[in-house]
């Protein structure tokens, strides 16, 4: 059984291991907000806490929580980041919640679940619908995206890159 959860200091070791799959990949770690740099893990966790304040938004952000999907053990399969409100950067490319899965357990219905997670995290907050992106050339989320009950809008070209942006009604 998997839950969302937020990191803590007994995730250390277990953070540590999720961020060496993803360097050893060569992949950008997705969502960027569960890449710490190279601040310390302490740091991390107090940079997360402060990042769900209305006080961010001096920086141009937007309050919001970066949940782990971790099993009984402490293993870490994936991490979603839920942004509390759009601002709008988001509304264009981003949205509410972004989420990957570390490289050795994709395609094995990982996404799916931490995002019908997040979900459930989003009307805690109260949300009536949140916005999801992904590339167009990522289908794997597009379908993740879809099986949770997203409804594609429109798709933006920024550059060579297409979005697709999709709406969940809560």
């Amino acid at each position: 059984m998997v839950q969302l959860v937020e990191p803590t200091p007994e995730l250390e070791d277990a953070f540590n291991d999720y961020l060496s799959e993803w360097v050893a990949s060569g992949e950008e770690i997705i969502p960027s907000a569960s890449a710490k740099g190279a601040i310390s893990y302490q740091q991390f966790l107090a940079e997360l806490e402060e990042g769900k304040t209305a006080a961010v938004r001096k920086r141009g952000w937007v309050p919001a929580t970066l949940y782990f999907l971790a099993d009984a053990n402490g293993r870490l399969y994936g991490a979603v980041h839920l942004r509390h409100e759009l601002n709008e950067a988001l509304l264009d490319l981003g949205g509410h919640i972004g989420y990957g899965v570390r490289p050795s357990e994709r395609c094995k219905g990982f996404a799916t679940k931490m995002l019908a997670l997040a979900l459930d995290k989003a009307r805690a907050l109260h949300l009536k619908r949140v916005l999801l992106t992904c590339d167009k050339n990522n289908r794997g989320s597009a379908k993740t995206i879809i099986h949770n009950g997203g409804i594609l809008e429109n798709e933006l070209r920024h550059g060579d890159r297409i979005t697709q942006r999709y709406w969940i009604e809560l």
